[in-house]
């Protein structure tokens, strides 16, 4: 039998979640022929966000746990590992079991069995819309699911931080005043033959975190130099001729047979970009995605002043945009992105910081000022 809560954000987060994955799935019936899984009940999603915190507390061998837990049947899955013996979900068992499933896209299969929660194995795929519960570390969990015909990054649903709770705000992303924001965000379409979404920023900004010694980046408008006169010149690392395999993959075709190759190739081209955001500097790209410069160093351009007031915001239900210092969303990198977007109106700059913070700068039109968007919640 299910046991009480006793995490309380477990409690007051599990309605709003449930109405998220049950809306999410009468939307996608008679879409794109995926598998889609049933949504939760409230008291499931309750009890496997209870379990996993408590388990995130533990320690076992002096590490804490990272794991991945799946809300679906074994029969939802593509060729699952079944224990002989299925295991309760308890703290105990999570902890015991995490040293063998941490390993990025392995999760842990969860399915009611009579009154109990049990744990029936692991599985590498999951249809979409599967209720996935991540143990970032200590304290932080992550809900997600897998997109409904697409691919890539997940979809994060809620964070949980000790006592704070983040649900994501779907439908505006927090940034309704910035359509040069809602225009970098939003899912950025494929050619309609692949008949998915993707978006790349979201991709290249979770490949920006995963070096995790920070970076930069400027996306400026093709068949422009203006960005140059913010930039301290000459250029230390151009590249010449500009590196185009995104935007190639992007316009080229694919049969069905090639599909996985052609997503591969795509993923490769975003990483070994985000690579080079480690390079002290900035990373110059194309709103086409095309490489033209890495380890660039920004300067205020001529004649323009220092960047002063700017608005934040981030994309969480009932959040507030907030009028700040630009000093005050961050170090160095945040300086420098918000004079870059305060003198290049048509340009945008991704920052990622060292703990884990990410931040998307673009001019608001609206307010007349920088406007910065922390998007981490959407990247854990």
């Amino acid at each position: 039998m299910l046991s009480e809560p006793t995490y309380l954000p477990a409690r007051i987060v599990a309605p709003k979640i449930e109405a998220h994955f049950t809306a999410h799935q009468q939307a996608s019936k008679g879409k794109n022929g995926d598998n889609v899984a049933s949504p939760p009940q409230l008291e499931i999603i309750e009890a496997v966000i209870d379990v996993a915190f408590w388990a995130s507390m533990r320690r076992e061998e002096g590490r804490s746990p990272n794991i991945s837990l799946a809300l679906l049947q074994p029969s939802q899955s593509d060729k699952p590992l079944l224990f002989g013996e299925k295991l309760r979900l308890t703290p105990q068992n999570l902890i015991k079991l995490a040293p063998a499933v941490e390993q990025p896209g392995i999760h842990l299969g969860v399915w009611p069995d009579g009154d109990d929660l049990c744990i029936w194995g692991t599985t590498h795929s999951v249809p979409a819309l599967c209720f996935v519960l991540e143990v970032v570390e200590p304290g932080l969990l992550v809900v997600k699911h897998r997109r409904v015909g697409g691919f890539g990054k997940y979809v994060n649903v809620a964070v949980l931080q000790g006592d704070q709770i983040k649900v994501l705000d779907e439908n505006t992303m927090g940034i309704a005043d910035c359509p040069q924001l809602i225009k970098s965000l939003q899912a950025m379409p494929l050619p309609a033959y692949m008949g998915e979404s993707f978006n790349i920023l979201v991709q290249l900004a979770a490949s920006m975190r995963l070096h995790k010694r920070g970076g930069l980046v400027f996306i400026v408008p093709t068949g422009t130099d203006r960005w140059r006169d913010s930039i301290v010149q000459p250029v230390k690392y151009p590249v010449e001729p500009p590196y185009t395999a995104i935007n190639d993959l992007m316009m080229s075709k694919a049969s069905a047979a090639d599909k996985l190759e052609w997503r591969e190739s795509l993923l490769e081209a975003i990483d070994l970009i985000g690579g080079f955001t480690a390079v002290d500097g900035a990373t110059v790209i194309t709103d086409k995605y095309d490489l033209l410069a890495f380890g660039a160093k920004a300067a205020r351009a001529a004649n323009s002043q220092p960047v002063g007031e700017i608005i934040m915001t981030e994309p969480v239900a009932d959040g507030r945009a907030r009028r700040v210092h630009p000093a005050q969303s961050g170090g160095s990198r945040h300086l420098a992105a918000a004079q870059f977007v305060s003198d290049q109106h048509d340009a945008i700059a991704l920052v990622a910081s060292q703990d884990g913070q990410f931040t998307v700068f673009a001019w608001s039109e609206q307010v007349g000022r920088v406007h910065a968007h922390r998007i981490d919640v959407l990247l854990l």
